[in-house]
């Protein structure tokens, strides 16, 4: 799932230790989540939008429903 988490993170300037330190999550589950090879919980997802003050749509792109479903 594409995001913005490394964009948001990085107007923060915040390592992804940091963030994972404000989202209860390690470093490694940080970069997974950007790199797109993780997608978060739901919980997770909802702990994230609520750090950056955005919706989860705002954050993360389902490209999935992009071709027209």
């Amino acid at each position: 799932m594409k995001n913005r988490l490394k964009v948001l993170r990085a107007e923060r300037d915040w390592s992804q230790a940091e963030l994972g330190g404000h989202l209860g999550v390690s470093r490694q589950a940080v970069n997974a989540i950007e790199t797109g090879k993780y997608d978060p919980s739901l919980p997770l997802a909802f702990r994230i939008a609520r750090l950056f003050d955005l919706s989860i749509e705002e954050i993360f792109d389902d490209a999935e429903h992009d071709d027209g479903e």
